[in-house]
This record gives structure tokens, sequence and C-alpha cells, in this order.
């Protein structure tokens, strides 16, 4: 139900991404796809640091994706930390338990590599999102901020 994305994913990853008001504005759904995705998934997939995850459906349509980062830290001894960024659940899926099942496949994927700590960041819009994570146990104990380049 849960695999490493292919490059063939790259399509229905990107639809997940833009289907949203904050999505529609930051991505761009084409066909060619965008190089820019092309290049940032060789990118990642390259990284042993990095996943780009899928569930899929039972016929290995993507249907949720989500990145995890594994950061290596030398505060608290060493410690590593997972990161979990551009969650997205098919529009058609919201509601299953998808979204928990793949969450809790994530933090598992984080403890299996030595992670001590799993992180993500919502943005303040997305109060839904921040109510799921705070089910998941999630909590707001930092301030998260952002540039932009």
């Amino acid at each position: 139900m849960f695999r490493r994305a292919r490059e063939s994913d790259l399509p229905a990853i990107i639809a997940m991404l833009a289907d949203d008001a904050l999505g529609m504005s930051r991505e761009t759904v084409s066909d060619p796809i965008d190089e820019r995705y092309t290049s940032a998934f060789a990118a990642i997939d390259s990284d042993r640091n990095q996943l780009l995850a899928v569930a899929v459906d039972d016929r290995d349509n993507p249907v949720g994706c989500l990145q995890l980062t594994f950061i290596p830290g030398l505060s608290r001894t060493g410690m590593w930390r997972g990161q979990i960024e551009s969650v997205r659940i098919a529009a058609t899926e919201r509601g299953s338990g998808l979204g928990t099942r793949f969450i809790e496949w994530a933090i598992e994927a984080c403890r299996e590599r030595g992670c001590k700590l799993v992180q993500l960041t919502s943005d303040k819009s997305r109060s839904d999102s921040i109510r799921f994570y705070e089910k998941l146990g999630f909590t707001a104990s930092h301030e998260g901020m952002k540039l932009s380049l």
C-alpha cells in the first residue's frame, strides 16, 4: 500500500500537490511535466536520506504522497530527526483513514532509520491538517519560520 515513488508517479504527485487553494498557486500541472519536477525527483531519489513515498490503490495508482528527510544532527547527543513534508491524500480518499495509516507508516520508517524525533510543518491556514496531526500526537512545541529566496 505504501512504496518509494517512481518517476512515472510524478503526474499524480504533482496533481495532488496542486489540489488545494495553496497548491494551485504554487504548482505547475502540465504535460509534459515541468523539468524542474523531474530534476527535483532525480535529486531526491539519489539521496539516501530522502524518501519520496506514495500510497497506492489496488491498481498501484498513487492516491497519497509524502516526503521523508532523515536529518543527522549534533544536538541531543547526535540525534537523528525525521522530517515529514508535502503530505497529500487524493480527494477521493480523504476521510478513509489512509492519511492516518500513511503518517503512522512514515513514523515507523523514521524509527527504523534510528530517528528519535519526527517533525513536520503545516501552513497555518490548513486548520484541518493541523487538527489531523494533533490527533496523531504531534504538538505545536516550536514556532516555525520561513524565508522565501
